[in-house]
Order: structure tokens, then C-alpha cells, then sequence
């Protein structure tokens, strides 16, 4: 009998894509862990975070032959370290997590990453949405089972939040506020009870699911979503919240943009080729765009629309997927006016003349200093105008 190849995937959940790092990191650091968690809550940090470039080694005793002796940890999340130890301390008391902050600051990634490294798993998730039920955050049925048998522990379907209380585990609950507040307001005695009742199996073991050590919940949410279903100041206070905001510095952005966009290219088997000077006139733009001020200090107009790096990563995969299949057919600089077009009418169209303020204004000042890089974005003007 052969074996069964494993289906190729566009993204790999991060237990998987860092799997090498992650058994690494459990050998490393053989310190106190709270309970249920792979990982201590330091090497959690190291994994998230990085090891500065520096290779770890793993102590006397502990070399694996599957595991190299030395290992550097790469940086997944650009952000601030203080910020997540206090997300990491959090998670050690069990209390529930909150993430907020604009789209596109990557507080799935971080909720992903910290769920892998405590857990081992991310992927005991629930999607918020306005569709949401109470049954996806507790339990439903299978109905043909409790049709034939009624109910019974086999009929039963667990919600990812009542395995991960069952297991001890971390669960995600993405866009929160995008629930209704019946359905937010399951979570309030689930985080503070920490059980689940389920009446239909009263008198049985099953009646009753207490949650396991380890168990917590990540939250996160939209500043842009506030007042979409707004949170109880009840449930508001069974979290701890931390905001993610968008990255402070432009080369660290700018290799961010370079490594996700050539991640995305290399799945689809295509070399990446935007050069250093078209992605930093990317980046640049966008933060611009997203501070209302430039690099220089020069007042910008901000669209309506959130010019979030995520967003960046998206154009940076764009035009490099243009130069992979239609090489030499265009300047690489000249789609970007195209795609900044096409990012700031998401929400208004009419922020399309803030964009052409934007080229008037900061883009024209550069041209004039002499970039050749923004004397040629002055030239396609033209573009913005149509």
C-alpha cells in the first residue's frame, strides 16, 4: 500500500511552518512552564520574536538527532518585545488576551504565534463574523446521531472553545466585535466560570466540562470595527488588552514587506525581483500615506482607507509576480502609482485626489532633491490623473 502524499498548501498554520524551531525551542530552554504550555513563557518570547541573529545552543544532554546543535530563531513579528512578554504574561495567569488596532497590524499573526508556541496548535479558532452563534463559542449537535439516539456524548459537537478548555489549550476568537453581544456574551461566563454546562446530558460525567490548566483565550479586534457590536465593560474586564500598532521603523518595515512578499512568490514557484529601490519608495509611500506626515516632516493628507503593511506586502507581491510573468514588459517602479491607486479607493473614491495631493505635494519635493527613484514616480503622474 503506497503512502499518501500530503496536499500542498498555500499557507502553512505555524505549528507546521515552524515546527524545526518550535521542538528546537522546547529542548532549549528546559525551564518552568506554566501548566499545559510547550514552551516556558520565555522561549514562547525567543520564538516570536527571534534570537537577534544569534545561533542558541542546545545544552549538554539535550541534542536530538533530529534537532541541530545550534540554531538561530528568525523574527516573526516586528513589533515591540515589551508588548509581547506582557501578552506572554498574560497568558501564563490564564486570563483572557485582547489584541486591538488597526487592519493590517498583524494581530492574527502574533494571536497565531502565540497560540503554536504555548499550545502547539493554532488552529482552534473562531472566526467572528455577524453570522457567528452562541453554539460555534459552546457546543452543537450532530443531528442525525441525536435524532437516532438523543443526547449523548457521541451527538455532541465541540466548539474550538470547548476542546481547547478540555485540553488546555489557547483558543482564537478573530474579530470579536464583529459578533452580536449575545453571542459575546457567551464568552463572559466561559471566562469566568471556566466551564461549559451542557444540560441535554444532565446526570452524566459529560454534563459538566471544566476547563484543563492552560486553557485562555486570544482575542482580537479592529479599532476601525468600534461601535460594530461594542464590547460589555463585563466582558471588557475579563481581558487584559494590548494594542498593536503599526511598525515605528522603515527599514524594519521595508524587510518585512521583503520577506512576506518573496514568501508568497516562492509559493507559487516565482523569483522575487523588486529591487531595494522600488520597495523602499513602496514603503515609504505607505507609511506617508498612514502617519499624514513624511519622512521629511511634510504635511500629508490621509486617506480614508488604512494604508496597513499587510497592505504593502500585497502591492510588493504584485509587482513581483508582474516581473515573474511578463518580464521586461514594464518598469517595476512604474505599477506602483497604479496599485497606490487602486489601495487608497477601497473605502472612498474620492480619496483618490488625496493621492494626487500626496504626488503634488511630497512626491514632487523629492523629485526636485534629485531622487531618481521619485523624479521618475513625478514623471507618472500622468497615472493618478486618468
Amino acid at each position: 500500500m503506497t503512502a499518501t502524499a500530503t496536499p500542498a498548501r498555500q499557507v502553512d498554520p505555524a505549528e507546521d511552518a515552524h515546527a524545526r524551531e518550535l521542538a528546537f525551542l522546547a529542548a532549549f530552554d528546559p525551564g518552568r512552564r506554566p501548566p499545559g504550555w510547550r514552551l516556558t513563557p520565555r522561549a514562547v518570547v525567543t520564538f516570536v520574536m527571534g534570537s537577534g541573529g544569534d545561533a542558541l545552543p542546545l545544552p549538554e544532554g539535550a541534542a536530538a538527532a533530529d534537532l541541530p546543535s545550534r540554531l538561530a530563531i528568525t523574527p516573526k513579528f516586528v513589533g515591540d518585545r515589551a508588548l509581547v512578554e506582557r501578552a506572554v504574561v498574560t497568558l501564563a495567569g490564564e486570563r483572557g488576551l485582547l489584541l486591538v488596532g488597526e487592519p493590517g497590524t498583524a494581530k492574527s499573526m502574533l494571536s497565531e504565534l502565540l497560540a503554536a508556541a504555548v499550545s502547539g496548535s493554532s488552529q482552534l479558532t473562531v472566526q467572528g463574523t455577524a453570522g457567528t452563534t452562541e453554539d460555534q463559542l459552546r457546543y452543537g449537535w450532530n443531528y442525525a446521531l441525536l435524532l437516532a439516539e438523543g443526547p449523548s456524548p457521541r451527538a455532541l459537537v465541540p466548539s474550538p472553545v470547548l476542546q481547547a478548555m478540555r485540553t488546555g489549550a489557547v483558543v482564537r476568537v478573530e474579530e470579536v466585535t464583529r459578533c452580536l453581544p449575545e453571542v459575546q456574551d457567551a464568552l463572559v461566563s466561559i471566562l469566568s466560570d471556566r466551564r461549559i454546562s451542557v444540560p441535554e446530558l444532565a446526570g452524566t460525567p459529560e454534563a459538566t466540562v471544566h476547563a484543563a490548566p492552560g486553557f485562555t483565550v486570544i482575542a482580537t479586534a479592529n479599532l476601525r470595527d468600534r461601535g460594530v457590536s461594542e464590547m460589555s465593560a463585563a466582558l471588557k474586564r475579563r481581558f487584559n488588552f494590548e494594542a498593536v500598532g503599526p511598525i515605528g521603523d522603515l527599514a524594519a518595515e521595508t524587510e518585512l514587506v521583503r520577506r512576506q512578499a518573496t514568501a508568497a512568490l516562492e509559493r507559487v514557484e516565482a523569483p522575487f525581483a523588486v529591487d531595494d529601490v522600488v520597495l523602499e519608495a513602496l514603503v515609504t509611500a505607505f507609511r506617508d500615506l498612514r502617519n499624514g506626515v513624511s519622512e521629511e516632516g511634510w504635511a500629508v493628507e490621509r486617506p480614508s482607507t488604512v494604508m496597513s503593511t499587510a497592505e504593502a506586502v500585497a502591492v510588493a507581491t504584485a509587482i513581483g509576480l508582474a516581473d515573474a510573468y511578463f518580464p521586461g514588459d514594464r518598469d517595476p517602479l512604474s505599477l506602483l502609482p497604479g496599485h497606490l491607486l487602486g489601495v487608497v479607493r477601497k473605502d472612498d473614491p474620492a480619496d483618490a485626489a488625496r493621492l494626487l495631493g500626496y504626488w503634488d505635494g511630497a512626491v514632487r519635493r523629492r523629485a526636485e532633491g534629485g531622487a531618481r527613484a521619485w523624479r521618475r514616480l513625478w514623471e507618472l503622474r500622468d497615472v493618478l490623473d486618468a
